[in-house]
């Protein structure tokens, strides 16, 4: 039931979303029938063409209508400078991104899990004080920087990864993970330091909770309150900070797969926001859009299976 009430506030952000897309994308300033010839092959004749082809003469809702309905049916056009349809060339690249992107987040929470518990667990001593401040100047370090600094070490100093390419993971596990492991740190290592400083937050305010008191005093360990007791019910705003963060993962992965040449979606937006291509942008905006929202949608259903409280809740509000 809780699924199907809020379906229809998902349906309307897919429409927003979809929406919003497709004007930033069309309301940009110049003609993209001009960018897409270039000036030496810009005639009056050859500019008509350009905006018969991809229906720039059509009023804006009418552009917006055929493309959303399209876009509904898996078809996107295909690229003017490639001729390349927009979904295939979306689908080959979108396994790169996912890869990378999920990669760093199981990395972010594997060490941010353990980290914070320990902050939270030793709040106020010298090594709460070194793991918070570390935190935050690793929030204050963009990720390109990052990533430089990775490529510094690991690749031109120590030579043990390598700093650009890509290997399929059908090819070669090994060298799939070798070729995926410093761009998933680089995305990875600003979201460790988030999801450090929020699970330390709310773990000490579990901490301090009535049933863990109890706890301690029928002589439970540390390890077991820390662990059965004090995580779970720590790790809902964790678990939703997490689906918030993969747009910034999405967002960071457009100047990370610049820098280690990966042939992700996110590179195949720059280079087509660069060479003007603007059915590929729109194409590749829209999934990056949707998938972020998909991802959020998924966050929110799962947080009210884990704490029924947010679903109930909300159904007495509306009593």
């Amino acid at each position: 039931m809780y699924v199907l009430r809020r379906l229809p506030s998902l349906l309307a952000t897919l429409f927003a979303v979809s929406l919003l897309t497709f004007l930033m994308t069309s309301l940009l300033p110049g003609d993209p029938a001009l960018q897409i010839l270039g000036a030496e092959n810009a005639t009056p004749e050859a500019i008509a063409e350009v905006r018969a082809e991809l229906g720039l003469d059509d009023p804006l809702p009418v552009r917006y209508l055929a493309w959303i309905g399209d876009a509904l049916t898996g078809d996107f056009g295909r690229s003017y400078r490639t001729s390349e349809p927009v979904a295939e060339a979306i689908i080959d690249r979108l396994p790169v991104t996912a890869e990378v992107g999920i990669l760093a987040i199981i990395i972010a929470l594997l060490v941010a899990i353990p980290v914070g518990m320990l902050s939270a667990y030793r709040a106020g001593t010298r090594t709460d004080k070194i793991i918070s401040s570390t935190s935050f100047g690793l929030l204050a370090v963009p990720n390109f920087m990052v990533a430089i600094f990775l490529i510094l070490i690991f690749s031109v100093t120590l030579g043990i990864l390598p700093a650009t390419g890509w290997v399929n993971f059908t090819d070669d596990p090994v060298q799939n993970l070798r070729s995926a492991l410093l761009p998933a740190l680089s995305l990875a290592i600003a979201e460790m330091a988030v999801y450090t400083r929020l699970l330390r937050t709310d773990m000490i305010a579990t901490l301090q909770q009535d049933f863990v008191t109890m706890a301690r005093v029928k002589g439970v360990s540390n390890r077991r309150i820390l662990f059965r007791h004090a995580l779970r019910p720590s790790s809902f705003s964790l678990m939703t900070v997490a689906g918030v963060q993969v747009g910034a993962i999405i967002g960071g992965s457009v100047v990370i797969e610049t820098l280690f040449a990966l042939p992700g979606v996110g590179r195949l937006l720059l280079d087509s926001v660069v060479q003007r291509d603007l059915l590929m942008v729109q194409g590749v905006a829209l999934v990056i859009a949707v998938s972020y929202v998909v991802v959020n949608f998924t966050v929110d259903i799962l947080y009210s299976y884990l704490d029924p409280r947010i679903s109930h809740g909300r159904s007495a509000a509306r009593v």
